[in-house]
């Protein structure tokens, strides 16, 4: 038999994603991964709510951006968030919010397919800061992409300690320990690592 928890989330997915957004559930401020590792474990339908209520903004964005509608919209937030309710994979997901990006685009592509052409409504102002979070999110995630691949492009010692000091916040003293590189090297790894990073990302984007 169904748990409260998660009969009430579901209830609250069958409102307007907005009324989900606003119920209260996201207060809680630990990280996804945190979260996500608490559901599994636990099977609290609370704890998935606040995770997909940080989220709800971003997905309607993108729906709406492939949608072009905002009650079609509006629809396929819940067919979303019930599916995750229902589906949840049992393999990690290492960024939660881009799976769920992914998963909405989808589920829009899919049922753009079925529909057919149709015309398009024009979306209301207040839309557009919803779509505008989808732009930048796509963005920063075509920028993540251009670094991983200009990080595999760099020199083994810059690599290394650029992942260790700007991704992993190791100290020079704390590389130094790790690698056995002297303080000088670290300093020119780093130094020439950053500018050869920036170098190719100009590169991969077109602005250099």
């Amino acid at each position: 038999m169904e748990n409260n928890a998660n009969l009430r989330l579901k209830i609250a997915l069958s409102h307007h994603p907005s009324t989900f957004m606003n119920s209260g559930r996201q207060l809680r401020d630990e990280p996804d991964d945190v979260l996500l590792a608490e559901y599994r474990r636990e099977g609290d339908g609370e704890v998935l709510g606040v995770l997909l209520c940080r989220y709800t903004g971003l997905l309607f964005g993108v729906a709406c951006k492939y949608l072009k509608d905002t009650h079609l919209a509006e629809d396929a937030v819940q067919q979303v968030f019930l599916k995750v309710l229902t589906s949840m994979p049992n393999e990690d997901i290492p960024n939660f919010k881009g799976w769920l990006y992914v998963l909405t685009r989808n589920h829009c592509i899919q049922y753009l397919r079925k529909a057919g052409p149709r015309k398009e409504r024009e979306l209301p102002e207040t839309v557009l800061a919803d779509t505008q979070e989808v732009m930048d999110f796509e963005l920063q995630e075509e920028t993540i992409a251009q670094m991983e691949e200009a990080l595999q492009e760099l020199q083994p010692d810059q690599r290394t300690t650029i992942v260790l000091f700007y991704i992993k916040k190791y100290s020079y003293e704390q590389i130094m320990a790790a690698t056995g590189f002297t303080f000088m090297q670290v300093k020119s790894f780093i130094q020439n690592g950053k500018r050869n990073l920036k170098n190719s990302i100009l590169k991969k984007s077109g602005r250099k």
